[in-house]
């Protein structure tokens, strides 16, 4: 009798691990299928030869010249976790060593002036943006993206993101933290750090918090998901960083951590039973990028104590087979579409283009956990809206939280 529980148990466990280990299968397949066209393009040198740039309207004007360095930058920002576990004999390691080489071959294209990829930089505003992710690429994952590359390679990277720092006239919003992310690339790997740019951005995120989580972007509170898409990422990355070179802000990092936590509380309550969750605001067409804030909290272990792993990994499965499985979600030669859920250009605003689209994988940060973490092992568990709309009795009221 003993023998036979304990076989059932055995069995029980065994079929847990298999059900948990398949998200993470999922999200491989998934995470790949979104990078490998823009990889494989610009490691060839062929990236602006062969990507589309579709926009919805062009009353900012045709962004195509942007749009490299969007995809790029977005996708290094999204991808650099995983990247980060390194290669390793098993299936998913033989990946990563692939995707990795890929990576570093696109870095070199991009940022060499004599290679037809050569991204654009410094040239109107929005080359900011995405130097920033592309920075939060490389914060993200030092020891594949930044450690391995070549002397020349490195300086043809930092020449790059010097240019960034000649734009001008900035929006006064959470455009600040782009700056101070590109100069918290320059606290990490150089000692040609500006730190005034990562004060005035923090300083003035200070200021803006409103409360329960969440931060105006600039002077008003705009309802949509900002604080995920960049103001709590950015927060993080730069304010760890800085942490460790001892600068005096380093003071902020209990207060940046414990908003991040509640904000990611009210992401994970967004999340309803189907998957779905309110399209609200601007850039909706991002899409699981929506999530990127909790994912990171999962990534760097700091989930708050009222959200499990398991429910988390959960809710952020059903996102992704929502947004990401959907009809149309990518062209017929594997590129984003815009939209949300399939193609639906309408929804996506005039500074969006196709290369702004792969900002998505920025939920994908938790593949940073390697295979064998609780995130990832952990049995499924019904998340918060689940819980609600399933009546089930033991599910916790909400609190507000300074």
């Amino acid at each position: 009798m003993k023998k036979n529980i304990l076989f059932l148990l055995i069995l029980l466990i065994s079929v847990q691990l298999i059900t948990a280990q398949s998200d993470r299968e999922l999200w491989v397949e998934e995470l790949i299928k979104m990078s490998d066209p823009v990889l494989t393009a610009l490691a060839k040198d062929k990236l602006k030869a062969t990507m589309p740039t579709e926009q919805s309207s062009f009353d900012y004007g045709d962004r195509s010249n942007f749009a490299g360095l969007e995809a790029f930058g977005r996708l290094m920002a999204g991808i650099a976790p995983w990247l980060e576990l390194g290669p390793d004999n098993t299936k998913e390691g033989e990946l990563r060593k692939k995707y990795i080489e890929l990576t570093q071959k696109a870095i070199r294209n991009a940022v060499n002036p004599k290679s037809k990829d050569y991204l654009n930089f410094d040239k109107g505003s929005q080359p900011l943006v995405d130097a920033a992710f592309l920075a939060q690429g490389f914060l993200r994952a030092p020891k594949q993206l930044w450690e391995p590359l070549s002397a020349e390679t490195k300086q043809m990277v930092i020449d790059a993101f010097k240019k960034s720092r000649t734009i001008k006239n900035v929006p006064y919003n959470n455009w600040l933290l782009f700056a101070a992310t590109v100069e918290t690339f320059f606290v990490k790997f150089t000692d040609e750090a500006d730190y005034l740019r990562i004060e005035y951005a923090l300083n003035k995120h200070m200021e803006w918090y409103v409360g329960d989580g969440l931060y105006s972007d600039g002077k008003y509170y705009h309802w949509d998901y900002y604080n995920s898409f960049v103001i709590h990422p950015m927060l993080i990355d730069v304010v760890t960083t800085i942490k460790q070179s001892n600068h005096p802000y380093k003071r902020l990092e209990e207060d940046v951590i414990k908003r991040a936590q509640r904000y990611a509380e009210i992401l994970e309550r967004q999340i309803s039973p189907e998957g779905t969750y309110p399209v609200i605001g601007r850039s909706s067409v991002y899409r699981f990028g929506s999530f990127q804030l909790l994912s990171q909290m999962a990534l760097l272990e700091q989930l708050p104590v009222e959200l499990s792993e398991a429910q988390v990994r959960s809710a952020l499965t059903a996102v992704l087979k929502r947004v990401l499985k959907a009809d149309g979600t990518y062209d017929k030669k594997g590129w984003l579409q815009l939209g949300v859920v399939g193609y639906q250009p309408k929804m996506a605003e005039p500074y969006i283009n196709t290369g702004s689209l792969y900002l998505t994988s920025l939920g994908f940060l938790p593949l940073g956990l390697p295979e064998n973490h609780s995130f990832w092992t952990s049995k499924r568990e019904p998340w918060t809206s689940v819980k609600v709309w399933g009546s089930n009795p033991d599910v916790a009221r909400d609190k507000y939280k300074n």
